[in-house]
């Protein structure tokens, strides 16, 4: 993935694969994308994508797979610690006091199968900004795959069958009056990342699979019942949900994409090729809106001023991937070209300084202007 900083700066965090992986940061140039500077081999683990972040330190922010770095603008270390959890790290948010929160990846790896009955409940991880020592811990209910999403002090889990949450205000508390399952079909899923947005917590199912990823995630879903768009009102944890999906092998490894103003919810399916929005009636009811055959299978990128929304389109025959830019309340097609990456992204794309974007695959990095 990459992140900015201040004007023109541009950083990128790669990694190598397998048990004992290490993971690396380059600053970059934001046209040419030509490396500028390289931070030493950072310590890592078990191999599953991190995340990179700034901080509003002024410091950037490494958790890949179980260790923890804080890099200066120029790259060099200036704090690290090593996770408890032998299992990897697959995301963070930085609190309002500027607390790191982390969790562990309970999931399937390449070669690593985890039967669901063997995944072990999840424990929230709080950090301090500075020193990275650990301030507080926090064990929930259920394993997780999903990386965390925060609003306010307060943290939201998707679990393996139930949407969670805890509290930060110095320590971590498990709120044990809110645990919404979502699970509620024979052959569903687990929970991808959640959004946010609207009073309520969206996020796609049938997440079970993306181990199998062979440069697409095309075929490789396991789940029986087809795909959902979840939505759960974070004020009274009552659930909804809205099919995307065709049928079975539904699969995602990533989050929907919410336009609070605008209304409209956008779900998608990778391992069937189908990009679905519905519109946001009142009460939260879900109403289909428009619906495509595409190849995403990325995080999605909102421009809330315009309502351009950058996906990703993948040819298997041709071994190749477009960006592709939609008008999220119609679902036309504005603009399209290739990335140059000859595998699907499932990674994260990042919105740069003058109306382009940055996307990665596993090989490759590309700018796109929207114009």
């Amino acid at each position: 993935m990459v992140v900015t900083r201040d004007p023109g700066e541009l950083y990128l965090l790669r990694h190598t694969g397998g048990d004992a992986a290490v993971s690396f940061v380059e600053q970059i140039d934001p046209v040419t994308l030509e490396p500028m500077a390289t931070s030493e081999m950072l310590p890592g683990g078990p191999a599953w994508p991190g995340s990179l972040a700034v901080h509003a330190n002024g410091s950037l922010y490494v958790v890949f797979g179980n260790h923890v770095h804080r890099l200066a603008p120029d790259l060099s270390i200036q704090a690290r610690t090593t996770l408890s959890c032998p299992r990897p790290y697959n995301g963070f948010v930085i609190m309002p006091d500027g607390t790191l929160v982390t969790k562990d990846f309970a999931g399937s790896r390449p070669g690593v199968a985890v039967a669901p009955e063997c995944r072990q409940p999840t424990e929230l991880v709080a950090l301090d900004p500075v020193t990275l020592e650990v301030v507080a811990t926090c064990p929930m209910v259920e394993p997780s795959v999903a990386r965390l999403s925060a609003i306010g002090d307060t943290v939201y889990v998707v679990g393996d069958t139930s949407l969670l949450r805890a509290r930060w205000d110095g320590s971590l508390t498990a709120d044990p009056e809110f645990r919404v399952p979502y699970r509620v079909r024979q052959g569903q899923t687990y929970g991808w990342d959640c959004v946010l947005a609207a009073g309520a917590a969206w996020f796609l199912d049938d997440g079970d699979g993306s181990e199998g990823y062979s440069g697409t995630l095309r075929g490789h879903g396991l789940s029986t019942a087809p795909l959902h768009l979840v939505r759960v009102d974070l004020a009274d944890g009552t659930m909804s949900s809205a099919q995307v999906g065709d049928g079975p092998g539904g699969l995602v490894a990533n989050p929907p994409v919410v336009d609070d103003v605008r209304g409209v919810a956008v779900g998608f399916d990778s391992g069937n090729g189908v990009i679905q929005a519905f519109t946001i009636a009142p009460g939260g009811k879900l109403v289909p809106r428009w619906r495509r055959r595409q190849d995403h299978g990325s995080h999605m990128v909102l421009w809330p001023d315009t309502g351009e929304l950058l996906t990703a389109d993948f040819d298997r025959d041709r071994g190749s991937e477009d960006a592709v830019v939609l008008d999220v309340e119609t679902g036309k097609e504005l603009a399209r070209v290739g990335t140059g990456s000859p595998l699907q992204s499932v990674l994260f794309p990042a919105v740069g300084f003058s109306g382009d974007a940055y996307l990665c695959s596993f090989t490759t990095v590309t700018r796109v202007v929207v114009a």
